[in-house]
């Protein structure tokens, strides 16, 4: 198993799984076996999840550390 690194904002790729294509989500928790947060593309974009780290493909960027926070 790959480790990832991941941080609060960072942006992966997960990978195609049944009817999902390859999409871009948000991370905001990482744990040891998933990540939470939104998806940013496809047909679950906004939707919350929980996917697990199996499913990243790859890092597709990087926070920059200056979040305002989510409330």
């Amino acid at each position: 198993m790959t480790d990832w690194h991941l941080k609060e904002d960072d942006v992966v790729v997960l990978r195609p799984l049944d009817d999902i294509p390859e999409h871009l989500f948000q991370v905001w928790e990482v744990f040891d076996d998933c990540i939470t947060g939104y998806s940013l593309t496809g047909p679950l974009e906004g939707v919350y999840g929980e996917p697990g780290l199996e499913l990243i493909l790859r890092v597709h960027s990087r926070s920059t550390g200056d979040t305002q926070g989510r409330g």
